[in-house]
Formats: structure tokens, sequence, C-alpha cells
């Protein structure tokens, strides 16, 4: 199984893209995209220095049209399931088939302005805790105020919040941790974001959105989600909530997951997977910077990739797991029955309760792939739903 990911703020560098301007059509399909997000693309991409594209603003359309860029010239209808961290989640559900690419820009655009506007109301700051205990990091965080905006897993948690609470914790650090600040406009996927939630949710809003084609992980618990609308919910709520990056491996890890690729600009995202996912289970990872490195994303994806015209995928409306657990069928379904769309089937119970598995389209119930008790995991299929009735 292939993963493709597509990476956040701070993985950008100067002039990464200036490679892929050799490409036919690649600088007429930025010139496209930088008068939806209202910024220049090409410049940013190409002659702006690392200050510039440090700007909230500018980096986060930049990342979003650099991971659809590189994506173009793959085969991604042999890719199983794609994920991105923070802003790069929309280039994931751009992937998925939940936006198009348009749409993602211009999310992008609107996100990166009113965050950075968001910024500029409080002083405000983050810092990465690098090692300690876990629970004794976030008591500490909790201690001065502070939110862990990011758990990207291998001992490292992103504290954000006021600048105070932010001196206060590196002046006490947690047993064995480490802090080193982040040079950031402000506290990210923190409530301090609220005004731009509020702003992206009214642009999101006019978006109508299709349930994804492949499997598509959300930083919000890791769940595979499997509603279009769902989604684009769940994009707006990251804007204030935390990047669980440690709970989208995790279930990478859960539904087997041998190969990743990482798009440009590759290398934070990979080496977080290989740090977290190790031994005999460790998958073979390729990242993707510059179009040299095209014929080994390629080979990557025949060698790990899925064609999902041969497989149960959601392509053929396959209702997939939201989370890990043990799946409980509904009691009054079985196959053969109408479902219409939004109707309960059954629930996976986790350790922390139950979590109603719907249908995400109306037809048949043809086939459970799941049955009682079986235990589950996040993307993993549930039952076939076939014509409509």
């Amino acid at each position: 199984m292939l993963a493709v990911l597509s990476p956040g703020q701070g993985s950008q560098k100067p002039g990464f893209l200036t490679p892929w301007l050799d490409l036919p059509g690649t600088e007429a399909r930025l010139r496209w995209w930088s008068a939806l997000a209202g910024v220049d693309l090409v410049h940013l991409g190409t002659d702006a220095d690392a200050d510039e594209i440090k700007d909230t603003a500018l980096t986060q359309p930049l990342l979003v049209a650099a991971a659809l860029l590189a994506a173009e010239h793959l085969p991604m209808y042999d890719v199983t399931l794609t994920a991105g961290h923070s802003v790069g989640e929309l280039g994931a559900a751009a992937l998925a088939g939940v936006l198009p690419a348009e749409a993602a820009i211009t999310l992008a655009g609107v996100r990166g302005r009113e965050m950075a506007a968001a910024c500029a109301l409080e002083p405000t700051g983050m810092a990465a805790v690098l090692g300690g205990d876990p629970d004794e990091v976030l008591t500490a965080l909790a201690a001065h105020g502070l939110h862990p905006a990011n758990r990207n897993g291998a001992g490292q948690v992103v504290a954000a919040g006021s600048v105070d609470g932010l001196d206060k914790l590196a002046a006490e650090p947690p047993a064995r941790a480490r802090i080193v600040r982040l040079r950031v406009a402000g506290a990210f996927h923190t409530p301090y974001m609220a005004a731009a939630e509020s702003a992206l949710a009214a642009v999101a809003a006019g978006i109508t959105p299709t349930d994804p084609a492949r499997i598509l992980l959300s930083n919000l618990d890791g769940a595979a989600v499997t509603h279009g609308r769902e989604m684009v919910q769940r994009l707006v709520r990251q804007v204030v909530s935390p990047v669980r990056w440690d709970l989208c491996v995790a279930t990478m890890a859960d539904l087997g997951v041998t190969g990743v690729l990482e798009l440009p600009p590759a290398g934070t995202l990979a080496g977080l997977v290989k740090r977290e996912l190790k031994g005999n289970g460790a998958p073979e990872i390729v990242t993707l910077n510059t179009p040299d490195d095209l014929p080994a994303a390629r080979d990557l994806i025949a060698r790990h990739g899925m064609a999902p015209s041969h497989e149960p995928t959601m392509q053929f409306r396959v209702v997939v797991a939201p989370s890990a657990g043990n799946f409980a069928p509904a009691p009054d379904v079985a196959e053969g029955d109408d479902v219409r769309v939004g109707q309960a089937i059954g629930q996976v119970v986790t350790r922390q309760g139950p979590v109603e598995v719907t249908a995400h389209d109306s037809g048949v119930l043809t086939e459970w792939l799941a049955h009682h008790d079986d235990p589950v995991a996040p993307g993993q299929p549930l039952a076939r739903i076939g014509g409509h009735s």
C-alpha cells in the first residue's frame, strides 16, 4: 500500500520550484493559481529569499501549489492513501478528489492571509519540545497556559501560545526535554487562530466537495475520512486544533503502508515517518524534490501502488472504518437491504467509546467486509454498497 504525503509550513526552501519550471505548462499553471491565491507563486518558488517565503500569507499557497504541481506528473490513480501536515491537508484533500485543485489553492490563499492577520492580534509564538516524558511535557504546557499545537511523534511536541508562557517554559523545561524556539509568526493550531477559522469557514461554505476517491487521513485524529463535506469541516477546524501527525503515522502503520512518497518540498515528513516506523515493517520512502526524482517516484508507485479498479476501495462506494477498534454491525441492517445517505450501519467500539459508521451513499448493502467484533484499523473497508435502489 502506498501513501503520498503533502508537507506543511517550514519545509519550504528558496528556489525549490525553479527546476519544475522547465516542464511544459508549469509556469502557465502557476500563474493561473497565482491569480486564485492572490500571490505570485512563480516569484515565490524561484527568486524569493528565505525571509520572504517564511511569511505565512505567502508560504501556505506556495506549498499547496508545489505538491499539486508535482502530483500532476504521477500516476495518482494507483495511489491508495493521501495525507498532509497542516496546510498540506489541502493538497492531500485535492489529491484524494475531495477538492478541485483550484479550490485547494484558493483556500490556501485565504488560510494563509487570515492566519497571518490573526498572528498580528497579540504576541504569540511556538517552540519545539524535544524529548521528555510525553505526559510530563503536556502537563508543563498546561501549567504555562500553552497548547500542544503539533504532536509529531518521535519525541517531538510543538508548544504554542503567549510569548510570556513560552519564556516560562524555556526557563522551566520538563525533565530531560530541550526547548527550541521556532521562528514563526504566531501560535498556529490554537484558539489564538479563532478569527482565521471564522474567515476560512465563510469561504469554505461555498465549496461543493466530493467524497474521497482514496483513503484520506485527517490531522485531527488520524482517522480516515469518507465524506467530502466532513473533510472540509475538518480542514476549517484544524486551524485552531492540534496537528496529530503522530496519529496519522500510526494509522499508516495499522493499514500496512509499505511505500511512502513525500511531495515537494520533501524531507520533513519522510524523516518523521522514518523515525516512527522502524524495523521489518518500515516502509520504503522516496522524497520527490525535483523532476529528476520523478522516475524513482513512479517506480515506487508501480511497486507499492494498487490500481483501484481491481480492489474494493472508496471509488466503489465502500464504507470504511473511521477509527481503530472492534466493528459491530447495526442489528437492523443486513446484506441486501436498502440504505440511505447518512444511515447508521454500525459502529466501531474504541477505547474512548463507540464511533458511528454511516453510509456515504444510497444503494443496496451488497456485502459485509467486516463482521461482529472484528478488529479494524482506520480506513479498513467495512461494507460494500451496490447500485442505487
